[in-house]
């Protein structure tokens, strides 16, 4: 799929966009742009992989004019770019919803106005019945991708709905080695929170196949191992061989829940099994290829896909941590 072409990634410069690049290399493209708005970590990015066929390109998702030029004879984009941190998001409301719903629907024109071949937006459990307002600018965003397939475009969008990502930037292991190791303590917001982990290597894994067997209009959903958060807290523990370390519960943030999901229980009327790894949620909107794409999947046959469930037991988490390289 990717082999001589031009491949442009929104975010580049973030924990996915690295492990994207490290995967997309090997693959052969003759040129991928990486769009993003730091200059440091752009500079560093470059030092890190010398590799000629990386472009870097600064710019903005909010300066529709500067990625509609960074987007000329592109034939995929990546759309990483967003303010993920709920906190973040909950404090400077005006800052997410320019960045991740204008921002969205700027890389839509972009694409639509180069004839872009495909683009495969990565959004994230919090868009599935949101609480909070990353959750929702998520949601809104999903909804503008799934739309564009209808704007009688050759372009075609298709999202890629995830969770969290072990190791990424700010990501809960790095925080609880870092509090064991300086403090003796961890903080955890509720002792019954679960949430859904994988490993970014996996991630990206998973994304490539989602973006090469796509049709446009779908979410691909992850289906994912679940945790405790205070279980991967006690492993990272017990790994630290530091005594007497303490776990110190502060109460839910504002927009945080105890469980994530996945899948919510309106969207599982129109979801259906795709090779094991993954479930297709369909649009509402009448997308007729769509339908033909997966007519012979089996539709789920559970309303919701909470991180409630399926929970792995401590050494199931020691073993996640070790391939993801948190432990030795």
């Amino acid at each position: 799929m990717f082999e001589n072409k031009r491949i442009l990634v929104t975010g580049g410069t973030g924990s996915w966009g690295h492990e994207l690049i490290t995967q997309l290399l090997p693959q052969q493209p003759r040129e991928v742009i990486i769009y993003s708005r730091n200059e440091s970590t752009q500079v560093a990015m470059s030092r890190q992989f010398e590799d000629e066929r990386l472009k870097f390109c600064i710019g903005d998702i909010r300066d529709k004019e500067a990625l509609t030029m960074a987007c000329q004879d592109v034939d995929y984009v990546f759309h990483l770019a967003a303010l993920k941190h709920v906190p973040v998001c909950e404090d400077q409301p005006y800052e997410a919803l320019k960045t991740n719903v204008i921002g969205t629907q700027n890389v839509i024109e972009a694409a639509i106005v180069n004839n872009v071949k495909k683009v495969i937006y990565i959004s994230t459990d919090k868009a599935a019945n949101p609480s909070n307002f990353y959750g929702m600018t998520k949601a809104i965003g999903e909804k503008l991708i799934v739309y564009a397939n209808l704007l009688r475009s050759n372009t075609r969008f298709v999202t890629v709905r995830g969770g969290n990502v072990l190791g990424t930037n700010g990501s809960v292991v790095h925080l609880f080695k870092d509090q064991i190791r300086q403090k003796g303590q961890v903080t955890i917001t509720d002792v019954n929170m679960t949430r859904f982990f994988l490993t970014l290597r996996d991630a990206i894994s998973l994304l490539f196949k989602a973006s090469i067997e796509s049709v446009g209009g779908e979410i691909f959903v992850m289906t994912m191992p679940t945790c405790r958060i205070v279980d991967l807290a006690d492993v990272l523990i017990e790994d630290s061989g530091i005594m007497d370390v303490n776990v110190v519960e502060s109460g839910t943030r504002p927009g945080e829940k105890i469980h994530e999901i996945l899948m919510s229980d309106f969207e599982s009327l129109t979801t259906v099994v795709y090779d094991e790894q993954y479930l297709v949620i369909l649009p509402t909107l009448n997308i007729p290829e769509l339908r033909d794409h997966y007519r012979n999947c089996p539709p789920v046959s559970f309303s919701s896909f909470s991180s409630a469930h399926n929970l792995m037991s401590k050494e199931e988490i020691r073993h996640i941590l070790k391939r993801g390289g948190f432990l030795v």
